[in-house]
């Protein structure tokens, strides 16, 4: 009988374990589960049945109307988060590859600085940012918003990129420069497609933040 190498059977202590995550992930599903059931749903319905009971009439009539409604928001969200998610990810992406990689004097401080607005809450920033906005002549603007977004959002994926780029080894960074390899080619050619990981972590970052602000979008 042959073996599977590195295949371990199943002990208690490791189905315990993953009948623990499948409960909580159970646990986490159920409000989306009962929303789109709900959705589905005629107001009758919703007042008989069960929450986790499956419609007795599948009806669009609830979607139909919620888009009616607010379809115009939502577009203005996506125009808001989308842009906003994917600049701040890449400035950042950019900002931490220079304070890895190419250290400059006075970098420590410069990367000290940026982190500190990682402290900083919404509110600090209003008034500095109305202020700036007005003289930009981009209050009340998608644009606004996008760059506000952009500018708060840089601390948090600027520090992400660093402390993934510090733990890649300067050698490589050195054999590049080396074969003639100049700044953007040894970002985007070696060290970009090294970096997925933390590009998610940004992306879910920024757009859960952006996403989720309402403070911003009614103040500017």
């Amino acid at each position: 009988m042959t073996s599977v190498v590195g295949h371990k059977p199943f002990s208690p202590s490791r189905l315990m374990i993953h009948a623990t995550l499948l409960l909580a992930c159970a646990v986490y599903l159920v409000p989306l589960v009962v929303m789109l059931l709900t959705s589905f749903k005629t107001p009758a319905d919703i007042r008989a049945g069960n929450l986790l009971s499956l419609p007795e009439a599948f009806t669009l009539a609830g979607w139909i109307s919620a888009w009616d409604s607010v379809g115009g928001y939502f577009w203005n969200s996506v125009k808001i988060a989308v842009p906003a998610v994917i600049i701040s990810t890449l400035l950042g992406a950019l900002n931490g590859y220079v304070l890895s990689m190419w250290r400059f004097r006075g970098s420590q401080l410069f990367f000290g600085l940026l982190l500190f607005g990682c402290f900083l809450p919404f509110q600090v920033i209003l008034l500095p940012a109305s202020f700036t906005l007005g003289k930009l002549g981009l209050a009340n603007t998608t644009a606004g918003l996008v760059l506000v977004h952009v500018v708060y959002g840089l601390a948090f994926t600027t520090l992400f990129f660093r402390n993934f780029y510090v733990s890649i080894p300067d050698a490589l960074v050195r054999a590049a420069r080396l074969d003639g390899a100049g700044f953007f080619t040894i970002f985007g050619r070696i060290l970009l497609p090294m970096s997925v990981p933390t590009i998610m972590v940004c992306l879910i970052w920024q757009f859960t933040q952006i996403w989720n602000d309402f403070l911003f979008g009614v103040v500017f």
